[in-house]
């Protein structure tokens, strides 16, 4: 005898008729809807909680791309959104911020709260002077006469390692390049300059115009005009000792290009020299070097240094610029101005290297280049978000001022995606801000983990939750027919 089912008995199916409400397909999708749900609720909305607080922007999504960009007017004309790399356009500082004298070929650098400007050409012949700043909250006050050098330089270069530092090379009272190594330090205890005093490591031979470099754990020295002035391919390094004295300058893998007066920088293991001026004329080549110990070396007696060169047509500056000022700064070499060869220039470059050491090449925005008339023999700073070039020559003369740019354009504060958002957000600065982040992190995670406790509840007493539910719906049903009434 076959016996007919009840009344709906039969089984349902879900999601349109496509699964069996049993089967493992179907609680394979509900674990890994409540999983996802899990962490958006007790991760997700509690982080992006707390950075609605703190920041200025908050993203919502994945932002893969955007049609709709709104960015702030402080970019002053900056592409929206910002390229990688790009820097807000160039502001003159006041008159009061002026060096005492026009300057040219001068060295620069921030030592501890100190802004230095050192020697230069003062349109005559080469100078003794130290000028001397303050460095407060991105920017610095008036110049006055520090520690004066021991004899004039100009086309020196000035690094810091160790909280000292390190004049190099440079051309004498006579304008011929000298092998000197003067070092600068500042008291411990009263913050004060100090003298400058003769390094016993000094360099090989005479340069002038070399590219001086602070590493690690000592310093490079590579290319400049030597004795005879035509450009040199050396690349000299000094291993700091531990109790910080500089050892004597080694011989390390000479440049594929001798240059002079090009721009330096070291960044992810990699050391770039770019621009300067060959036999010829102002070159754009970028000559790259890896840096680190030698391959197979280890142990505490393994010295770094410059392991190898490489040049590559595609990652050259698209034009020849020497005597630029050249820095690097969250990853991305720039090169401000220059000469031509002919004249200063007005343009200014930068490029992102890839994780490998790769330029795909070099970008350009109308809109970043310096003020006219174009500069060259300037010195750059960079100090925290600020880039500071100080000095420099134009065609009407040398330049007592100096220009700033900020490193850091602000992002879109409003994108619009087909995956996400970009919305503006409260932005509380301080520690008063950090903590109502945290109030509202903990907030936001507490009002979801009550939230899942009472979804979790629901699922385990779906009776009561049913019977509940048709209550409600009896009552608006009995007001609707007493309303009809």
């Amino acid at each position: 005898m076959t016996r007919a089912l009840s009344p709906g008995t039969g089984q349902r199916r879900v999601l349109f008729g496509a699964l069996d409400p049993d089967g493992w397909t179907w609680a394979g999708l509900k674990a890994g809807f409540w999983f996802v749900a899990i962490i958006m609720l007790l991760g997700y909305i509690p982080d992006r909680a707390y950075y609605f607080t703190v920041n200025k922007t908050l993203d919502v999504g994945v932002m893969v791309w955007s049609p709709l960009n709104l960015c702030p007017g402080e970019n002053r004309g900056l592409p929206c959104p910002v390229p990688a790399g790009a820097i807000v356009p160039w502001d003159l500082s006041p008159n009061e911020l002026a060096l005492p004298e026009g300057r040219a070929d001068g060295a620069a650098a921030q030592l501890g709260k100190y802004l230095l400007y050192v020697g230069g050409d003062n349109g005559t012949a080469a100078t003794t002077t130290t000028f001397v700043a303050t460095l407060d909250k991105g920017n610095f006050g008036r110049w006055a006469a520090g520690p004066a050098l021991p004899a004039a330089r100009s086309g020196a270069g000035l690094v810091v390692l160790n909280g000292t530092a390190y004049l190099v090379g440079g051309s004498g009272p006579d304008g011929k390049p000298v092998a000197t190594v003067w070092s600068l330090a500042a008291d411990p205890a009263t913050g004060a300059l100090g003298a400058w005093t003769p390094v016993d490591a000094t360099l090989p031979a005479a340069r002038t115009g070399a590219s001086v470099l602070a590493v690690s754990d000592g310093i490079l020295v590579a290319g400049g005009a030597g004795a005879d002035g035509a450009p040199t391919a050396t690349v000299w390094k000094s291993t700091a000792a531990k109790d910080g004295k500089l050892g004597s300058f080694a011989d390390q893998p000479s440049l594929p290009l001798a240059v002079s007066f090009s721009s330096i920088a070291f960044d992810a293991g990699y050391v770039w020299v770019y621009g300067g001026a060959d036999a010829k004329g102002a070159v754009g080549a970028v000559q790259r070097a890896t840096y680190g110990a030698a391959p197979g070396a280890s142990g505490t007696a393994a010295v770094e240094g410059v392991q190898r060169w490489a040049v590559s047509d595609a990652a050259n500056l698209p034009v020849g610029r020497t005597g630029a000022s050249g820095f690097t700064a969250n990853g991305t070499l720039y090169l401000v101005g220059g000469s031509t060869g002919t004249a200063p220039a007005t343009e200014v470059y930068w490029a992102v290297p890839t994780a490998a050491g790769d330029i795909a090449g070099w970008k350009h925005l109308d809109v970043t280049d310096l003020p006219a008339p174009g500069l060259a023999g300037a010195s750059a700073v960079v100090s925290g978000s600020q880039v500071f070039v100080i000095g420099g020559k134009t065609d009407s003369g040398l330049l007592a001022t100096s220009l700033r740019a900020n490193l850091a354009p602000q992002s879109p504060f409003l994108q619009l995606g087909l995956l996400g958002a970009t919305v503006p957000a409260l932005q509380l600065p301080g520690e008063v801000g950090q903590q109502l982040g945290y109030l509202s992190a903990a907030g936001a995670g507490t009002v979801d983990f009550v939230l899942l406790l009472l979804i979790g509840w629901g699922f385990n007493h779906k009776p009561q939750v049913r019977a509940w539910v048709d209550r409600r719906r009896a009552r608006r049903s009995g007001r609707a027919a007493g309303r009809a009434a």
